[in-house]
């Protein structure tokens, strides 16, 4: 809601309650709103090695003098975090331990709200009381969790602050509950935190939406993923696309609490296909044969999981090289499972500098995919991204430039040209470019030099393989 022009407006979205439309027409990569949280926060796991202010990941990280809990940057870093810290300080010392995530956040925003009163800009289109936060809908043991912080919370809360009603409490746990958006890091790699962004609430869901969400530089930015006409709602994906509509809706309905109706859940679009049988020369195998495939793909997802978390890497690869064995003469390669074992076998055998390998499952993945998402979808640009550097990584280096291109061209809309990484993509990309002209010039010139310059140092690209749950999956926070 860029000040100046109204970019969108608040309408009732026939079955939907509130939404977004859009004013004026939009063309990929638009930014249509940007905006600042009312509040956020580290997440508890993170809470020693993420910088409080910024959230950035740092090593060395200085911690608050005061309650020994915030930690930050730096001076400057501290002392852009101070207005919003200091009542947390002392209510941490007070209450002589730290309160969870979700209680932190609360606070923090009953602090702010307290503070600026609760329209805290005039670009925001929505109060705060009149977000939903349907706790009417919460199943049992989801109200147990939240009497417990509801009740630590009032422990926690200064004596000293105004005092609020348990239902004004109750509301904003609630809200939080189904509204807090996922924080990331610089590099928007790894979810770190979660906060409060009130026109986003506004924004409704459809599994094949025509905005995406991205963090950058603390704000977080509505952007255009296609054209959109003038008047047209305004939707973003809460869930993963690679779901099956039925699990689609399933996540829909546990955690934001709808029933999705949008086209693709409606008509199951490439439902068939994510589960399909692989099709060649016109024969395909026998819905008994694809059954049974894809129940003994996931059971070995399943072991693979368990024994990425072990770390053991090379068991890893041995439950991912059999399952690809055995199922793949069967299934589509859009299949989801067997899209799961390419990129967790191109992940892993990355990791372990088995490059060829990696490269091979990499491009795979990616030809999956690019079958499955929308062409400007964030995660299919990642997993180029990957795959691009995987293959560079394998001294393939034309069809590493390619995917690097490609994933660059998806980013450029949905991360845009200021984001930290389409800044490394485009710094690859010239990288990878100019090695593909002296490739052409002199194959044998360039792999003497590669060879060389791998010896120094090899890319550093690759984390320890994280689950794929936990990548750019996780974008919206939820309390299970």
């Amino acid at each position: 809601i860029t000040l100046g022009e109204r970019n969108v407006a608040v309408f009732d979205s026939p079955g939907k309650g509130r939404g977004l439309k859009a004013t004026k027409e939009f063309w990929a990569g638009d930014v249509i709103f940007s905006e600042a949280s009312i509040s956020a926060v580290v997440f508890d796991s993170l809470t020693e090695r993420i910088c409080h202010s910024c959230f950035r990941r740092q090593d060395k990280l200085q911690r608050c003098g005061q309650c020994k809990f915030a930690h930050y940057c730096d001076r400057t870093c501290q002392r852009a975090g101070w207005a919003e810290h200091k009542q947390e300080c002392s209510a941490i010392k007070a209450y002589g331990s730290v309160p969870n995530e979700n209680i932190r956040l609360v606070a923090r925003i009953m602090w702010r709200v307290d503070k600026d009163g609760s329209l805290l800009s005039d670009t925001q289109l929505t109060t705060l009381e009149e977000l939903e936060d349907h706790i009417a809908d919460m199943q049992e043991d989801e109200l147990k969790e939240f009497k417990v912080d509801i009740h630590n919370f009032l422990d926690y809360w200064p004596r000293t602050s105004k005092q609020h009603t348990i239902d004004d409490i109750s509301h904003v746990f609630g809200v939080i509950n189904c509204n807090g958006f996922t924080v990331s890091d610089q590099r928007g790699l790894q979810a770190v935190g979660v906060g409060l962004f009130p026109n986003l609430c506004l924004v409704n869901h459809d599994c094949w939406p025509n905005c995406t969400v991205i963090l950058n530089h603390g704000k977080i930015e509505l952007r255009s993923l296609g054209k959109i006409a003038e008047g047209e709602e305004l939707t973003v994906s809460y869930v993963d696309y690679m779901n099956l509509s039925e699990e689609r809706q399933r996540l829909l309905k546990t955690q934001y609490f709808f029933d999705c109706t949008c086209e693709h859940c409606k008509n199951r679009i490439k439902d068939d296909i994510k589960l399909g049988g692989k099709v060649e020369d016109g024969v395909k195998p026998s819905e008994e044969q694809v059954k049974e495939a894809t129940d003994y793909c996931f059971q070995m997802l399943e072991k693979m999981d368990q024994a990425r978390l072990k770390g053991d890497y090379h068991e890893v690869v041995k439950i991912c090289r059999d399952a690809i064995e055995k199922t793949e003469p069967i299934l589509a390669d859009t299949h989801i499972y067997l899209l799961r074992m390419w990129s967790t076998m191109s992940e892993v055998q990355a990791y372990l500098q088995y490059f060829d390998e990696a490269a091979e499952y990499a491009r795979k993945m990616v030809d999956g995919y690019m079958k499955l998402y929308h062409s400007n979808n964030a995660a299919l640009g990642m997993a180029a991204m990957r795959a691009g550097v995987t293959h560079w990584q394998a001294g393939q280096i034309e069809v590493g430039h390619g995917m690097i291109c490609k994933a660059y061209a998806i980013l450029m809309v949905t991360h845009g040209p200021t984001h930290p990484i389409t800044k490394d993509l485009e710094a690859m990309r010239m990288q990878t470019e100019m090695e593909l002209r002296m490739f052409k010039q002199n194959e044998y010139v360039y792999h003497s030099m590669r060879e060389a310059a791998l010896k120094n140092k090899p890319m550093t690209m690759m984390h320890e393989p994280k689950s794929m749950e936990e990548g750019i999956k996780n974008l919206f926070h939820r309390r299970k």
